[in-house]
Protein backbone atom coordinates (compact mmCIF):
# COMPACT_ATOMS: atom_id res chain seq x y z
CA UNK A 1 0.00 0.00 0.00
CA UNK A 2 2.62 2.20 1.39
CA UNK A 3 4.16 1.79 -2.88
CA UNK A 4 0.48 2.58 -4.40
CA UNK A 5 0.68 5.77 -2.26
CA UNK A 6 4.35 6.62 -3.16
CA UNK A 7 3.71 6.34 -7.41
CA UNK A 8 0.42 8.15 -6.82
CA UNK A 9 2.71 11.31 -5.14
CA UNK A 10 4.79 10.52 -8.00
CA UNK A 11 2.27 11.18 -10.80
CA UNK A 12 0.84 13.96 -9.03
CA UNK A 13 3.09 16.54 -10.89
CA UNK A 14 2.51 14.69 -14.52
CA UNK A 15 -1.21 14.58 -13.84
CA UNK A 16 -1.40 18.77 -13.34
CA UNK A 17 1.35 19.27 -16.33
CA UNK A 18 -0.95 17.17 -18.57
CA UNK A 19 -4.18 19.00 -17.47
CA UNK A 20 -5.52 21.53 -20.14
CA UNK A 21 -4.49 24.57 -20.01
CA UNK A 22 -7.65 27.25 -20.98
CA UNK A 23 -6.88 29.42 -24.50
CA UNK A 24 -7.87 33.15 -25.15
CA UNK A 25 -11.25 32.31 -26.63
CA UNK A 26 -12.44 30.10 -23.55
CA UNK A 27 -11.11 32.82 -20.95
CA UNK A 28 -12.70 35.64 -23.48
CA UNK A 29 -16.01 33.83 -23.29
CA UNK A 30 -16.26 33.10 -19.63
CA UNK A 31 -15.40 36.79 -18.85
CA UNK A 32 -18.17 38.03 -21.19
CA UNK A 33 -20.09 35.46 -18.93
CA UNK A 34 -19.32 37.10 -15.51
CA UNK A 35 -19.69 40.39 -16.74
CA UNK A 36 -23.45 39.50 -18.03
CA UNK A 37 -23.01 38.80 -21.80
CA UNK A 38 -26.64 36.89 -21.61
CA UNK A 39 -28.36 39.67 -20.28
CA UNK A 40 -26.76 42.31 -23.08
CA UNK A 41 -28.06 40.11 -25.44
CA UNK A 42 -31.78 41.71 -24.56
CA UNK A 43 -31.17 44.82 -22.65
CA UNK A 44 -31.61 48.44 -22.62
CA UNK A 45 -29.56 51.10 -20.88
CA UNK A 46 -28.93 54.59 -19.81
CA UNK A 47 -26.26 56.81 -18.18
CA UNK A 48 -24.62 60.19 -18.24
CA UNK A 49 -20.91 60.21 -19.49
CA UNK A 50 -18.86 64.13 -19.59
CA UNK A 51 -21.89 65.66 -20.23
CA UNK A 52 -24.20 63.75 -22.55
CA UNK A 53 -26.61 61.41 -22.17
CA UNK A 54 -26.56 57.85 -24.00
CA UNK A 55 -29.38 55.42 -24.51
CA UNK A 56 -28.59 51.71 -26.02
CA UNK A 57 -30.17 49.43 -27.16
CA UNK A 58 -29.23 46.15 -27.84
CA UNK A 59 -31.98 43.34 -28.85
CA UNK A 60 -30.11 39.99 -30.16
CA UNK A 61 -27.95 41.12 -32.84
CA UNK A 62 -29.80 44.98 -33.34
CA UNK A 63 -29.20 47.64 -31.91
CA UNK A 64 -29.61 51.13 -31.25
CA UNK A 65 -26.76 53.45 -29.43
CA UNK A 66 -28.10 57.24 -28.87
CA UNK A 67 -26.50 60.40 -27.43
CA UNK A 68 -28.11 63.63 -26.34
CA UNK A 69 -26.16 66.63 -25.39
CA UNK A 70 -26.41 70.32 -26.37
CA UNK A 71 -23.50 72.69 -27.55
CA UNK A 72 -23.61 75.77 -28.96
CA UNK A 73 -25.56 75.26 -31.95
CA UNK A 74 -28.50 73.50 -29.93
CA UNK A 75 -29.77 70.36 -29.00
CA UNK A 76 -27.73 67.33 -30.75
CA UNK A 77 -28.86 63.94 -30.84
CA UNK A 78 -26.62 61.11 -32.68
CA UNK A 79 -27.93 57.87 -33.54
CA UNK A 80 -25.97 54.87 -34.33
CA UNK A 81 -27.82 51.62 -35.49
CA UNK A 82 -27.28 48.51 -37.86
CA UNK A 83 -28.59 50.24 -40.59
CA UNK A 84 -25.52 53.37 -40.10
CA UNK A 85 -25.20 56.40 -38.73
CA UNK A 86 -26.58 59.69 -38.48
CA UNK A 87 -26.86 63.22 -36.13
CA UNK A 88 -30.38 65.25 -35.45
CA UNK A 89 -30.01 69.08 -34.84
CA UNK A 90 -33.00 70.29 -33.15
CA UNK A 91 -34.92 68.03 -34.36
CA UNK A 92 -34.22 68.21 -38.12
CA UNK A 93 -31.65 65.26 -39.60
CA UNK A 94 -28.50 66.70 -40.92
CA UNK A 95 -26.56 65.59 -44.44
CA UNK A 96 -23.28 65.72 -43.24
CA UNK A 97 -19.90 65.04 -44.92
CA UNK A 98 -18.47 61.12 -44.96
CA UNK A 99 -15.22 62.62 -42.50
CA UNK A 100 -18.04 63.59 -40.38
CA UNK A 101 -20.04 61.11 -39.85
CA UNK A 102 -16.69 58.77 -39.27
CA UNK A 103 -15.98 60.89 -36.62
CA UNK A 104 -19.12 61.66 -35.14
CA UNK A 105 -19.88 57.75 -35.34
CA UNK A 106 -16.30 56.67 -33.92
CA UNK A 107 -17.07 59.41 -30.61
CA UNK A 108 -20.07 57.65 -30.19
CA UNK A 109 -19.38 53.83 -30.32
CA UNK A 110 -15.96 54.51 -28.69
CA UNK A 111 -17.81 55.08 -25.62
CA UNK A 112 -20.08 52.72 -25.75
CA UNK A 113 -17.63 49.88 -26.49
CA UNK A 114 -15.77 50.44 -23.71
CA UNK A 115 -18.82 50.93 -21.29
CA UNK A 116 -19.24 47.33 -22.01
CA UNK A 117 -16.41 45.44 -22.22
CA UNK A 118 -15.43 42.93 -22.52
CA UNK A 119 -19.09 41.78 -24.07
CA UNK A 120 -17.48 43.12 -27.98
CA UNK A 121 -14.44 40.88 -27.54
CA UNK A 122 -15.87 38.20 -29.24
CA UNK A 123 -16.69 40.38 -32.67
CA UNK A 124 -15.73 38.61 -35.89
CA UNK A 125 -12.86 40.95 -36.74
CA UNK A 126 -11.35 40.49 -33.31
CA UNK A 127 -8.09 38.51 -32.94
CA UNK A 128 -7.53 37.05 -29.25
CA UNK A 129 -4.20 35.53 -28.14
CA UNK A 130 -3.07 34.49 -24.20
CA UNK A 131 0.10 35.95 -23.54
CA UNK A 132 0.10 34.16 -20.25
CA UNK A 133 -0.73 34.58 -16.60
CA UNK A 134 0.73 37.37 -14.14
CA UNK A 135 -0.34 38.98 -10.79
CA UNK A 136 -1.87 42.31 -9.50
CA UNK A 137 -1.67 43.28 -6.45
CA UNK A 138 -1.25 39.89 -5.58
CA UNK A 139 -4.51 39.21 -7.48
CA UNK A 140 -3.91 35.93 -9.90
CA UNK A 141 -4.87 37.35 -13.85
CA UNK A 142 -4.59 36.33 -17.63
CA UNK A 143 -2.94 38.59 -19.67
CA UNK A 144 -5.31 38.48 -23.17
CA UNK A 145 -3.66 40.53 -26.26
CA UNK A 146 -6.77 41.86 -28.57
CA UNK A 147 -6.08 42.90 -32.66
CA UNK A 148 -8.38 43.84 -35.05
CA UNK A 149 -8.24 42.44 -38.76
CA UNK A 150 -8.57 45.20 -41.68
CA UNK A 151 -11.52 44.07 -42.32
CA UNK A 152 -14.26 44.62 -40.29
CA UNK A 153 -12.00 46.06 -37.67
CA UNK A 154 -13.39 49.67 -37.72
CA UNK A 155 -11.50 52.80 -39.14
CA UNK A 156 -8.96 52.24 -35.58
CA UNK A 157 -8.30 48.96 -36.97
CA UNK A 158 -4.57 49.02 -35.65
CA UNK A 159 -4.99 49.71 -32.17
CA UNK A 160 -3.70 47.16 -30.21
CA UNK A 161 -5.49 46.16 -26.63
CA UNK A 162 -4.32 44.13 -23.41
CA UNK A 163 -6.66 42.87 -21.26
CA UNK A 164 -6.03 41.22 -17.30
CA UNK A 165 -8.84 39.40 -16.42
CA UNK A 166 -8.87 37.35 -12.88
CA UNK A 167 -8.70 33.82 -12.85
CA UNK A 168 -11.33 32.80 -10.67
CA UNK A 169 -13.81 35.97 -11.17
CA UNK A 170 -13.12 36.24 -15.12
CA UNK A 171 -14.06 39.80 -14.60
CA UNK A 172 -11.88 42.21 -16.10
CA UNK A 173 -9.72 44.37 -14.23
CA UNK A 174 -7.31 46.24 -16.14
CA UNK A 175 -6.91 47.24 -19.43
CA UNK A 176 -3.74 48.76 -21.85
CA UNK A 177 -4.59 50.13 -25.34
CA UNK A 178 -2.57 51.96 -27.82
CA UNK A 179 -4.07 54.49 -30.85
CA UNK A 180 -2.74 56.05 -33.43
CA UNK A 181 -4.75 59.14 -33.32
CA UNK A 182 -4.50 62.72 -32.57
CA UNK A 183 -0.28 61.92 -32.94
CA UNK A 184 -1.13 58.68 -30.59
CA UNK A 185 -0.21 57.28 -27.82
CA UNK A 186 -1.17 54.30 -24.87
CA UNK A 187 -3.39 54.21 -21.62
CA UNK A 188 -3.69 51.75 -18.90
CA UNK A 189 -7.50 51.45 -16.99
CA UNK A 190 -7.79 49.90 -13.84
CA UNK A 191 -11.61 48.82 -12.78
CA UNK A 192 -13.59 50.29 -10.06
CA UNK A 193 -16.76 51.21 -8.82
CA UNK A 194 -17.95 47.98 -9.82
CA UNK A 195 -21.74 47.18 -9.40
CA UNK A 196 -24.47 44.41 -10.79
CA UNK A 197 -27.64 46.27 -12.59
CA UNK A 198 -30.12 43.55 -13.33
CA UNK A 199 -27.30 40.88 -14.14
CA UNK A 200 -25.45 43.26 -15.82
CA UNK A 201 -21.66 44.23 -14.17
CA UNK A 202 -20.68 47.18 -14.73
CA UNK A 203 -17.21 49.75 -14.03
CA UNK A 204 -15.67 53.06 -13.77
CA UNK A 205 -11.88 53.49 -14.80
CA UNK A 206 -9.00 54.95 -13.59
CA UNK A 207 -7.26 56.26 -16.72
CA UNK A 208 -3.17 56.30 -17.01
CA UNK A 209 -0.36 57.48 -19.05
CA UNK A 210 3.38 55.91 -18.55
CA UNK A 211 5.62 58.17 -17.20
CA UNK A 212 8.70 56.24 -19.18
CA UNK A 213 8.99 55.38 -22.77
CA UNK A 214 9.76 52.71 -24.64
CA UNK A 215 8.04 49.46 -23.80
CA UNK A 216 5.65 47.00 -24.49
CA UNK A 217 1.75 47.41 -23.77
CA UNK A 218 1.37 44.59 -21.96
CA UNK A 219 4.44 45.93 -19.64
CA UNK A 220 2.02 48.40 -18.53
CA UNK A 221 0.99 46.03 -15.41
CA UNK A 222 4.81 46.31 -14.00
CA UNK A 223 4.85 49.98 -14.43
CA UNK A 224 1.56 50.36 -12.93
CA UNK A 225 3.12 47.87 -9.89
CA UNK A 226 6.02 50.23 -9.54
CA UNK A 227 4.13 53.32 -9.53
CA UNK A 228 5.58 54.51 -13.25
CA UNK A 229 2.09 55.75 -14.21
CA UNK A 230 0.23 59.40 -13.82
CA UNK A 231 -3.44 59.47 -13.61
CA UNK A 232 -5.18 61.60 -16.30
CA UNK A 233 -9.09 61.30 -15.87
CA UNK A 234 -11.74 58.89 -14.45
CA UNK A 235 -13.75 57.32 -16.69
CA UNK A 236 -17.15 57.48 -15.07
CA UNK A 237 -20.76 56.07 -16.03
CA UNK A 238 -23.19 58.35 -13.89
CA UNK A 239 -26.91 57.62 -13.57
CA UNK A 240 -26.92 54.20 -14.76
CA UNK A 241 -30.50 52.05 -15.27
CA UNK A 242 -30.62 48.94 -16.69
CA UNK A 243 -33.79 47.45 -18.00
CA UNK A 244 -34.98 44.23 -19.98
CA UNK A 245 -37.58 46.65 -22.01
CA UNK A 246 -36.68 46.63 -25.54
CA UNK A 247 -38.45 49.08 -27.67
CA UNK A 248 -40.13 47.47 -31.00
CA UNK A 249 -38.41 50.68 -32.88
CA UNK A 250 -34.68 48.92 -32.48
Amino acid sequence: MKYLNTLWLLSLPILFACSPQPDAQSIIDKSIAAHGGGQLDHASLSFDFRKRHYELTIDNGNFRYQSFFEDSTGQVQDELTNKGYRRQLNGQWLSLSAEDSIKYMNSLNSVVYFALLPYFLNDPAANKKLLGKTRIQGEPYYELEVTFDQQGGGTDYEDEFVYWIHQQAHTMDYLAYSFYVNGGGTRFREAYNERDLNGIRLADYVNYESTVEDFALEDYETLFEEGKVKELSRIDLENVKVSKEISDEV
